[in-house]
């Protein structure tokens, strides 16, 4: 569709996480050199966190396509809720190996023995572990535990562990004590600057073969700065239908206007989509949610947008979690007043 209108080679912002399309920013560029730090030292555990859509995933499939795969096995697992026991199974296979309706002694014995093949091979064992943050302290342990196999005190498995923001609060339980004093190294993923999320997109659509067409003004990269807050996964989900909707207009020109439109048409299908003045600046009179100057815990949310404390990824953290609290509340409202505008209108 949009590809040909626009001579691309293909879609630059797709959702799946892609090591191609991976966008060095500061704070990503942080987190691969303590990656790569920690392959260096062959050793411990590397912690890289970061909110929703920031990264993380691609961040560690960039890494896997680095590796030397004469020299290091590595398998990646995105956990679930699992338990100590599902968690070892779990790992067991990932790597590869038999694991079903095997008894706790004799998957650890069967992944004591992988371990200590490949050392006799001189390769390293690396687990990259997705989504940490819904594993519970039980698993976690399973994890330091198996990081005990040694061959001449040499570490035989080596474990990095990608989470969301609140896999911080679950490392500091007194649980994890020696899981934390294994800790080489630990990074946090923020959102991109203004400057980094146009450079961004610039990025991902270089690798299609884009030649300025679109052409994306810079107040259009404002607007979707703004309407993103600088997470790569809402940029990925706005321009992707910036790029469908300019192939169904015909536009060969990105404008402010041009994202205001599709965001608010993207609010008012879900809801939630992008979050910024930019849709209420657009959205029709009658279609606007009304304002709820009685409700405490929006008027925090707007007090501390306008403070600036968007530049604080914690912050925006808090924020998301209370908008989401607060949008079952704002889509009643919305839908009401609506009702009433059309009964208005009609009347």
């Amino acid at each position: 569709m949009y590809t040909k209108f626009y001579k691309l080679t293909g879609k630059p912002f797709q959702l799946s996480p892609d090591p191609r399309f991976f966008f060095g920013s500061s704070v990503h560029r942080r987190a691969m050199s303590y990656l790569r730090y920690g392959l260096a030292q062959g050793e411990g555990f590397i912690v890289i966190t970061g909110g929703i859509g920031t990264g993380k995933t691609t961040l560690g499939r960039n890494l896997l396509e680095e590796l030397d795969r004469n020299q290091i096995t590595a398998a990646q697992l995105v956990t679930t809720q699992l338990e100590a026991d599902d968690m070892l199974q779990m790992v067991v296979a990932a790597f590869g190996l038999e694991h079903e309706n095997l008894s706790k002694p004799v998957l650890i014995k069967r992944f004591e023995d992988f371990l200590a093949n490949a050392s006799r091979q001189q390769k390293r064992v690396l687990l990259v572990v997705d989504e940490a943050q819904n594993l519970p302290a039980s698993s976690l342990e399973e994890l330091r535990m198996l990081s005990n196999f040694q061959v001449s005190d040499r570490p035989l498995l080596q474990s990095f562990l990608l989470g969301q923001e609140e896999f911080r609060e679950t490392l500091q339980s007194s649980e994890l004590e020696q899981l934390r004093q294994r800790i080489i190294a630990s990074c946090h993923l923020s959102p991109l600057t203004d400057e980094e999320a146009r450079e961004y997109i610039k990025h991902r659509l270089g690798l299609v073969g884009w030649k300025d067409d679109p052409l994306i003004t810079r107040d259009a990269h404002g607007a979707i700065f703004a309407a993103s807050q600088g997470i790569p996964r809402r940029i990925n989900v706005l321009c992707e239908r910036l790029m469908l909707f300019g192939f169904s207009e015909q536009l060969h020109e990105f404008t402010a206007e041009t994202v205001k439109q599709v965001a608010s048409e993207m609010l008012l299908e879900t809801g939630h989509a992008v979050e910024s003045e930019y849709v209420a600046d657009s959205t029709p009179e009658l279609e606007r949610t009304p304002p709820m100057s009685g409700d405490d815990g929006l008027n925090a949310v707007v007090e501390t947008l306008s403070r600036g404390a968007s530049n604080d990824p914690n912050a925006i953290i808090r924020l998301e979690r209370r908008v989401r609290e607060l949008e079952t509340t704002v889509e009643a409202l919305r839908k009401g007043f609506l009702q009433l505008a059309r009964r208005v209108k009609s009347g």
